[in-house]
């Protein structure tokens, strides 16, 4: 019954975030920001809500922060493996495919962060008094990402020829349905992270693992709906972005949690969690070859399986 339940919940966490990305997706026809923006903000932030939820419910309902590192580790490792996929079967129109200069920067940005939670992992250096601290890797990457997004906004490569499309819905209608919808997927993922911590007692599995697995996967899902809808109408750059945008803002939930977590760091040092930093460093190398080997399908295809074969190993060695 509760993988049922599992079952039902990754279900909604789909159907409530394609519904968000399509009204994201209106927000941008009547807009004039810029399609990096687009793709690796808003729709980024929109797909990622899962993962804030889920992961803030665990440590504040739950006590489970192992479960938040697995969770994001998790989602980003896989996240990649969507590009890596997509780029494998779609390798002769990836070539062709125009890609913004800033997704470079966010996956060079992205490994820093990776390091940055190493980092305060072997030296963890808190900031704060009494029962509020803070690391203070989690300030630093909360000050990457907003460098980042600052180099998205201001970058207009990729842009694609859109033909006029016709929305009869207002702003003011769009914003309605889209916080409504928002509403709908943070109940939902308060619900699924509950469940997936009942897995984890059942299958006796650690909370780092579950997270990967259970929590990294159906997170993910939006990324992965999103990301193959753009890829299936030609947008690979919107499709980049999503992913690329999506695992920087999963590092903000770490820094979220790190705050609200009131009983300790967040940041636990454990094998699973150092497989998963590494394994998710040498995914995002890999993501940044399949950018600037572009031309050369041959090299984006080995790049392409290294992700996938990156996600899997991860996943076995943490059991």
């Amino acid at each position: 019954m509760i993988y049922f339940e599992y079952l039902i919940l990754a279900v909604l966490v789909v159907y409530l975030s394609v519904r968000l990305s399509y009204y994201v997706d209106c927000l941008d026809k009547k807009t004039n920001l810029s399609g990096a923006f687009i793709g690796g903000v808003m729709l980024a932030a929109v797909t990622s809500l899962p993962e804030l939820f889920t992961s803030l419910t665990a440590v504040l309902a739950l006590d489970q922060p192992d479960l938040v590192q697995g969770n994001v580790l998790g989602s980003n490792i896989f996240n990649l493996c969507v590009i890596g996929g997509l780029v494998l079967f779609t390798a002769k129109r990836y070539k062709d495919a125009s890609i913004a200069n800033s997704h470079k920067n966010t996956l060079i940005f992205g490994i820093v962060m990776y390091l940055l939670v190493l980092f305060a992992i072997l030296k963890p250096i808190e900031i704060g008094a009494g029962f509020f601290k803070v690391n203070l890797m989690s300030i630093a990457i909360l000050l990457v990402y907003i460098f980042n997004v600052k180099t998205m906004g201001e970058d207009t490569s990729g842009a694609q020829e859109d033909d006029e499309v016709y929305i009869a819905l207002t702003v003011k209608q769009i914003m309605i349905r889209f916080l409504l919808f928002s509403v709908g997927l943070v109940i939902v993922s308060i619900l699924l992270t509950q469940v997936t911590d009942k897995i984890a007692t059942e299958l006796n599995l650690g909370a780092t693992v579950a997270g990967a697995i259970f929590l990294g996967v159906a997170t993910s899902l939006p990324e992965l709906s999103a990301s193959v809808n753009l890829v299936r109408i030609g947008n690979f750059n919107a499709s980049f972005g999503n992913i690329v945008g999506s695992n920087l803002f999963n590092f903000i939930i770490l820094c979220f949690a790190d705050v609200l977590y009131v009983k300790g760091g967040i940041y636990v040092n454990e094998s699973q969690v150092m497989n998963l930093l590494c394994f998710g460093i040498f995914s995002m190398v890999c993501t940044l070859g399949l950018i600037y080997f572009k031309k050369k399908p041959a090299i984006t295809r080995v790049c392409g399986i290294l992700i996938l074969v990156s996600y899997v190993t991860s996943i076995a060695l943490s059991m």
